[in-house]
């Protein structure tokens, strides 16, 4: 059984890409062969030549929250920190903030100005809160007005356009961090791939930010995944099935796509396509693992010692993967949030 130590690898710091590429699809792209870990370095807007048709794109349509709130506390003017996690209720969400000893319950904070306002209403762990929030007019819209996008910490530059943490895609939103493999599609290169015969659908997995946490036991078996919600709608268990029984190929754009999809194939078996669906997942996907829906994976490079290089690894196999690492540092690939991509196939 492998040990979390086993997923490190050496990064250069300058190789953790601080700002997007434009345009969207002018990223790198390393081309891996799950067969024979053959590599290939291309450019992301040459996917096209990867793709036949009769394949089907899954795509997680989930929108990123400007979920970031900066305020103070009502009484004395101390500064909070807030990020949004999860929406319990009409105006309960679960909270970090810092610095969370300010925080206690009953205790009212201000942000905007007092366009917006939170109560705690119970305490968790490691920071964690629960709170009640009350504005005027809609809670989305005065989000967007004062939310600042919460950008992973190893991103140090401010993001000039909210957008570029945004998928062209996006449509539902609910998430803490973006679904980023699908950072690299642009509305003109999504038309080029339906025209060539390539289906796309979309599941939702609204990202929280325990995907990126890092994994804290020595034994990767001991380390427990945090809930995400997802939902396939029956269009995309459709399309699925039909690719599936037509000799197709099922390529999941991001791992949050293929947790999506892994977690219907093992709680519900073969997608029947007459149904959709739609539930919560702690699914932890590392070798070994029997894969039961994609047959490829489009992602970007990931944090050492993290979950999602561990699902990676179950996909491609543990030294093609690390090998492939290898190369795209040596090849001075970008990396991480802003960075250029993989296709595994």
């Amino acid at each position: 059984m492998y040990k979390t130590s086993d997923f490190f690898y050496d990064l250069p710091e300058e190789l953790i890409a601080q700002t997007p590429v434009e345009p969207r699809n002018s990223s790198r792209l390393l081309k891996i062969s799950r067969e024979t870990g053959k590599l290939t370095h291309d450019r992301f807007y040459n996917l096209c030549s990867y793709l036949k048709k009769g394949d089907l794109l899954v795509l997680n349509d989930s929108r990123v929250l400007p979920a970031r709130l900066y305020g103070v506390k009502e009484e004395n003017d101390t500064f909070i920190e807030f990020l949004l996690l999860e929406q319990k209720g009409n105006m309960t969400w679960d909270i970090i903030c810092r610095p969370a000893k300010k925080a206690k319950v009953g205790t009212v904070f201000s942000f905007g100005d007092g366009k917006l306002k939170a109560t705690v209403t119970a305490l968790g762990e490691d920071g964690n809160r629960t709170v009640e929030f009350s504005c005027d007019g809609n809670f989305f819209a005065v989000l967007e007005e004062i939310g600042q996008m919460p950008l992973p910490p190893y991103i140090k530059e401010k993001l000039k356009d909210k957008e570029r943490y945004q998928t062209v895609y996006s449509r539902e939103l609910g998430s803490a961090a973006a679904p980023t493999a699908g950072l690299h599609f642009t509305p003109e290169m999504l038309e080029e791939i339906k025209a060539m015969g390539v289906k796309i659908a979309y599941v939702t997995l609204h990202v929280g930010l325990g995907t990126f946490r890092p994994v804290k036991v020595d034994s990767i078996t001991d380390h427990h995944m945090h809930s995400e919600h997802y939902y396939m709608p029956l269009e995309t268990a459709k399309a699925i099935r039909e690719t599936k029984e037509n000799g197709g190929r099922v390529i999941a754009v991001g791992t949050t796509s293929c947790r999506t999809l892994e977690s219907v194939g093992k709680f519900f078996g073969e997608i029947d396509g007459e149904r959709e669906y739609e539930g919560y997942t702690d699914i932890f996907i590392y070798p070994p693992y029997e894969f039961r829906v994609i047959d490829a994976l489009i992602t970007n490079f990931h944090l050492p010692e993290s979950t999602l290089i561990m699902l990676v690894s179950a996909f491609l196999g543990y030294e093609k993967t690390m090998a492939a690492y290898k190369a795209a540092v040596d090849e001075k690939y970008r990396f991480f949030s802003f960075g250029d991509s993989m296709f595994i196939s």
